[in-house]
């Protein structure tokens, strides 16, 4: 059962060249305790798609579409938003000194939302809380309910962001490049810890990253977003079997293969100056500099002429998978 359908979800905002699309025709579903990730490079607007999902749009941006939760959530006033932000849909930002509050301590800050949502008493909301810290790897003793956000680091403040997140066992979890400022041992903890609670909870997840292989590891479905569009959607094992759209090509290419390289330098020590990681040659376009047709089509080695003046429609590639493109590759190309 689909716990969150989307449809011709498009975020528009004024430009001084006229009304732009910042988002256009996002089109997608996730069942109930399954996990969804989305990828692409920054800019492509996977951030803006997770905000319009949750009510957070900046006040020169409106959305139309549908987001369905139940109901539309497009639809709802601030008032019900609020009913189901941090209590049925929580998010989990990229950077948690500016997700936190300064001046509150930690236990209070999870508590909140209790008090908030579900009507406990201060005393039971920060009981509470503190069982998630414990759970999130925050135990009491060490970690004192009356610490601030500037008296840990920056993985003791994610998993303070991540226990706000889960306290009051959402249905949906957004994590918004969770690990993003961390470094990349604290960066596997993180991610254990959200896929762990998660699969516990039987939540549904939408994780946003620009790491392919956090999405391999960590998702059943994934979406490929390029220029406020999505280019390709599927099972994530079908997307990385087959890497139909040229764009999911190319951020597959530029992944560094250390064991590969290895192995060439060893024989080869005398390329070593030489050898250069694939790239996606120039970049993503801004808002305003969007064309008619294909957005990638500046960037892409199989462009041809239609692809310059026509958008492409999803292509469908096997049973529940899709590429938004004239010209996709082949099974096993």
């Amino acid at each position: 059962m689909n716990l969150l359908t989307v449809n011709n979800l498009t975020v528009r905002t004024e430009h001084q060249s006229g009304p732009i699309n910042i988002l256009d025709n996002l089109n997608f579903k996730l069942e109930s305790g399954k996990s969804l990730g989305v990828v692409g490079e920054s800019g492509c607007g996977k951030s803006m798609a997770a905000f319009a999902i949750m009510g957070l749009l900046p006040e020169n941006m409106t959305a139309s579409g549908e987001v369905m939760f139940g109901k539309n959530l497009l639809n709802l006033p601030e008032k019900e938003l609020c009913k189901i932000r941090g209590n049925r849909i929580s998010m989990v930002f990229q950077e948690p000194m500016t997700a936190l509050n300064p001046v509150q301590p930690i236990g209070f800050q999870v508590a909140e939302s209790l008090i908030l949502h579900k009507n406990l008493s201060r005393h039971q909301a920060q009981r509470q809380a503190s069982k998630v810290l414990d759970r999130v790897g925050l135990p009491a003793k060490k970690f004192s309910r009356s610490l601030y956000p500037h008296q840990l680091s920056g993985g003791q403040r994610q998993r303070v962001v991540i226990a706000i997140a889960m306290v009051c066992e959402p249905e949906l979890i957004i994590a918004d490049e969770p690990t993003t400022a961390l470094d990349v041992t604290i960066q596997e903890q993180i991610l254990a810890l959200i896929s762990e609670l998660v699969i516990e909870e039987n939540m549904a997840l939408i994780l946003i990253t620009h790491d392919l292989g956090v999405v391999a590891e960590n998702t059943d479905q994934m979406l490929v977003m390029y220029a406020g569009r999505i280019v390709e959607k599927g099972p994530t094992n079908k997307v990385f079997e087959h890497l139909a759209h040229p764009y999911t090509r190319g951020l597959f290419a530029s992944i560094p293969d250390t064991e590969k390289s290895a192995n060439d330098l060893s024989r080869h020590p005398e390329n070593s100056k030489n050898s250069r990681l694939s790239t996606i040659p120039g970049r993503v376009p801004e808002f305003w500099e969007r064309t008619k047709g294909c957005s990638f089509a500046d960037r892409c080695s199989r462009a041809q002429a239609k692809c310059f003046s026509e958008l492409p429609d999803e292509t469908r590639i096997s049973n529940g998978h899709s590429a938004a493109c004239f010209f996709p590759w082949e099974q096993n190309a």
